[in-house]
Parts: C-alpha cells; sequence; structure tokens
C-alpha cells in the first residue's frame, strides 16, 4: 500500500525549545493514523509543518508526493483540516459558510451532500452562533471535507465534547475512511487512539518512541496481563506458574482472606482456565479471580516514563 503522507526526521524549534525531534513516519491510504500524546508533545506542530502552515525547521515532509511549502497551491486542494479551534463570523449561516469554502476548491463537494453527511441539513438556515458544541464540531469537520481531499487533518477534534457527541464524531471519522481517504488525527485520548486508529504514534517531548497498532504495540511493549486468584486451599507457587503457564507468580501477603496469588502472563483467560481446571483436578476450588489486561496507556508510561495526562 503507497503511503499518500511521508515525514522523514522533522523538526522544529521555538528559540531553545526543541519542539519536534526527528520525527519519521508515514501514512499509507485509507489508514486512520493517530499521533497520542499530551499538550505540548509536539502534535499540532507535526500538523502544522505537514499542512504547509508552518515551516520546518529541519527534514522532509510530503502529501501524495507534493512538497507542503514548495507546492503549497497545489496541496491544499488535496488535503483539508481541522484545526483545534474554529473561528467563524457568529451571523454567518451553515449553509453560507459550505457554500463560502467550497468556491476556494476547483473540484469541491456538493454542498446538499457534505451537509446531509454531516446531519446538519436542517440547519442550513441556522446562524453559527446558534449552534451546540456538537454541532459546531460537525460544521469544522464538513468544511474540512468540502474539498474533497485525499487526505483529512484532524487536530483533537473532540476535545471538549461528551462522551455522546465524541462517539458520534468517531463514527463520521471512521465512515471517512471507509469512503477511500486517509487521516491524520491528533489526541490525548487513550481511548480515543484505541479504537480508530489502525496506526498509533507514540509521541512525547517532541520525540516518536514507537508506531504500530494498537494491539501490535500492546503485545511488543506491554507487560502482558495480570491474573488475581484466592484458592479455598494452598497450592505452591511453582505449581501454579506451571500448570497456568505463567511467566511470573507470587502469593498476596497481607490481611486478606488467605490463599491469593497474582500471576503475570501473556493471556490472563488462558491463564484462568488452566488454574480453574487444575484447581478442580487436585480437590481444590477456585474463589475469585480477577484479569487486568495491559493498555495503551500502560505502553506510553512504560515507552516515554511519564503519563500521557502529565
Amino acid at each position: 500500500m503507497s503511503a499518500i503522507v511521508e515525514v522523514e526526521d522533522l523538526r522544529i524549534s521555538y528559540g531553545k525549545l526543541e519542539a519536534v525531534r526527528g520525527v519519521t513516519f508515514s501514512i499509507p491510504e485509507r489508514t486512520i493514523f493517530g499521533l497520542l500524546g499530551p499538550n505540548g508533545a509536539g502534535k499540532t506542530s507535526i500538523i502544522e509543518m505537514i499542512e504547509g502552515l508552518r515551516t520546518p525547521g529541519g527534514g522532509h515532509v510530503r502529501v501524495c508526493g507534493l512538497r507542503p511549502i514548495e507546492d503549497a497551491l497545489k496541496v491544499r486542494q488535496i488535503l483539508g483540516a481541522q484545526l483545534q479551534s474554529t473561528s467563524l463570523p457568529d451571523k454567518i449561516r451553515v449553509r453560507e459558510v459550505f457554500e463560502l469554502f467550497a468556491s476556494f476548491y476547483a473540484h469541491p463537494a456538493d454542498v446538499d451532500k457534505l451537509l446531509d453527511w454531516v446531519t446538519l441539513r436542517h440547519k442550513g438556515r441556522s446562524f453559527y452562533d446558534s449552534l451546540s458544541g456538537g454541532e459546531k464540531q460537525r460544521v469544522a469537520l464538513g468544511l474540512a471535507l468540502v474539498g474533497d481531499p485525499q487526505v483529512l487533518f484532524l487536530d483533537e477534534p473532540t476535545t471538549g465534547l461528551d462522551a455522546k457527541l465524541r462517539r458520534e464524531l468517531h463514527e463520521l471519522i471512521l465512515r471517512i475512511r471507509a469512503e477511500g481517504k486517509s487521516v491524520l488525527l491528533s489526541t490525548h485520548y487513550i481511548e480515543e487512539a484505541e479504537r480508530l486508529c489502525d496506526q498509533v504514534g507514540i509521541l512525547s517531548q517532541g520525540e516518536l518512541h514507537a508506531i504500530g497498532a494498537p494491539k501490535q504495540l500492546i503485545l511488543e511493549h506491554g507487560a502482558g496481563d495480570r491474573l488475581e486468584v484466592a484458592l479455598r486451599d494452598p497450592m505452591e507457587i511453582a505449581e501454579m506458574a506451571q500448570c497456568a503457564g505463567a511467566d511470573a507468580a507470587h502469593a498476596v501477603e497481607g490481611d486478606g482472606m488467605g490463599n491469593e496469588y497474582v500471576l503475570h502472563g501473556r493471556s490472563g483467560g488462558k491463564m484462568l482456565a488452566a488454574i480453574a481446571i487444575h484447581a478442580d483436578k487436585i480437590g481444590n476450588e477456585l474463589l475469585e479471580a480477577r484479569i487486568a489486561h495491559t493498555t495503551l496507556e500502560d505502553v506510553y508510561l512504560k515507552l516515554t516514563g511519564r503519563s500521557i495526562g502529565e
């Protein structure tokens, strides 16, 4: 699958602050690529350099083979962008702003179809300042699509939305990919990256620490599952680890119910099944169990040394 966006050794500094440090990645066609990191990680700077809004301090960028700065007019015809905040005149009508933006492109999308797509046809005559927060986000997404772009840039598109509105916007973003477009998405929401992204770049302090599918990153960099079990009768640690195929196991000390153990391994479900069968076979009984799966947040912490909320 050919790359629609190519970024190599991208750098930028603001004074003495090196905000982006040698970032390299590519985005294939029909792919949602996520830059995952907290505020200040360099996400917006990277997106703005790819869009041609900011001149890189070093490195190379290609969008459909074009250079964003040197080929700016051509690049703007093939990409769409939703910035972190969208400022429009309060008294401009929804249809009016869509028709205005459509006039900027040689081959724009059909305005009526686009208004239907973002479920805003019924708001066509409404003033922008009368819209809800979720409706304004759908306006911004629709305007990013009005040029019928090959690639879409979404910078923190769901920040400030409640859970319901976030899910609705997620469905629209997935539909964009289903229609053959590529998406570069920046986010600090772990669940958003896991749900939407085919590929995720772990970004911290301007450095890209790893790239991969969310499940792949968890498999390669995670510590596996954690299984906590309680048995009626004690069991030798070595016996438990062997029967469960665990990488490690230990007994829990303290004032609990006793005969409690923690195991670590690739699959908590398989370890649990093996212990239950073995316990029954030797006349013991499994009383309680709890599985904790490694998450993308765990991977982020391991790779960067910091929580994404920091």
